[in-house]
């Protein structure tokens, strides 16, 4: 298996970070447009996926 260097060529990165450009997507029309407060932190903890295992391969685990 290749030394992986960048947190972004983690699989399981790319992957969230995919999740979270969905969840944009998707949180832009109907009812989650609505709901400001439900929609700004579904957003956030799809962010945060990403951003955890980026901070944690950072920490060189």
């Amino acid at each position: 298996m290749p030394k992986i260097t960048r947190f972004e060529d983690l699989g399981c990165w790319q992957e969230a970070a995919s999740l979270a450009t969905e969840i944009y997507e998707i949180s832009k029309e109907g009812e989650f447009s609505k709901d400001f407060g439900f929609r700004d932190q579904l957003r956030r903890a799809a962010v945060s996926i990403a951003s955890n295992i980026a901070e944690g391969k950072g920490n060189g685990k």
